[in-house]
């Protein structure tokens, strides 16, 4: 087994959207923002951030009004078990993993009220079915993905991963994994110690075109186990 640690969702960078989705600190409820979608979408496929507006108003956030017209990059979606990636971190999920693999999902939230610092923590994962690259899926299932929503061609060099249903999914509640420590955002030492190890030096969280990777994924994976999260089938 190998497994990839992916993030995803909102940040303050304007690629990101400029902002990042809420986290309640007391019981790690969350609602999963995605980036802006940067290229046109089939009309009947979009999906607009004012989708977002029930689930923000459990954490009496607001959406920005710079992206009330926007469409999200709803990716991963949650709801159809999929996630797209393109370039360099494409290629390196076509060659490290395959059927039963892992992709595990976290991001940067904000806690409420509004925090200096981010609250890094898994948000899903997926126990991968099949990757398949975005040229090869027929139109009649291009809705399931936001790589393939897209008005253009899907392109050969993006890949779709789909996750197994009952193993793959949105968590109810995140899990905190890091904090701000020697200037940047990394994983507790104590997690990597219990994960196995990360190929990345001393835990450090970025949104990089190198996804870090779990060291010992079966390691990794009996832990998460045992942290009980309930898988959801939705995204919000």
């Amino acid at each position: 087994m190998r497994a990839l640690l992916v993030r995803v969702g909102a940040d303050v960078t304007d690629e990101g959207g400029g902002w990042n989705g809420p986290v309640n600190p007391k019981t790690w409820e969350f609602a999963y923002v995605p980036i802006p979608e940067a290229y046109p979408q089939h009309r009947r496929m979009r999906r607009p951030y004012t989708l977002l507006i029930p689930a923000l108003a459990r954490f009496g956030w607001e959406l920005p009004a710079r992206l009330r017209q926007r469409t999200m990059h709803l990716d991963p979606d949650f709801a159809k078990l999929t996630y797209g990636d393109s370039n360099q971190r494409a290629a390196q999920i076509q060659q490290k993993l395959r059927r039963s693999d892992l992709i595990v999902f976290y991001a940067g939230l904000r806690a409420v009220p509004r925090q200096r610092q981010l609250v890094y923590a898994l948000i899903g994962i997926y126990v991968i079915d099949s990757i398949q690259p975005a040229d090869e899926i027929p139109k009649r299932e291009w809705d399931r993905n936001a790589h393939t929503r897209r008005v253009r061609s899907p392109r050969k060099q993006d890949v779709v991963v789909t996750g197994k249903p009952r193993l793959s999914g949105r968590l109810d509640c995140c899990i905190p994994i890091g904090s701000f420590r020697r200037k940047a955002y990394r994983v507790a030492p104590d997690l990597i110690h219990r994960w196995g190890g990360l190929t990345v030096k001393d835990g450090y969280l970025q949104r990089s075109a190198r996804l870090p990777e779990f060291c010992d994924a079966g390691r990794f994976y009996s832990w998460f186990k045992k942290q009980r999260a309930r898988l959801l089938k939705h995204n919000h």
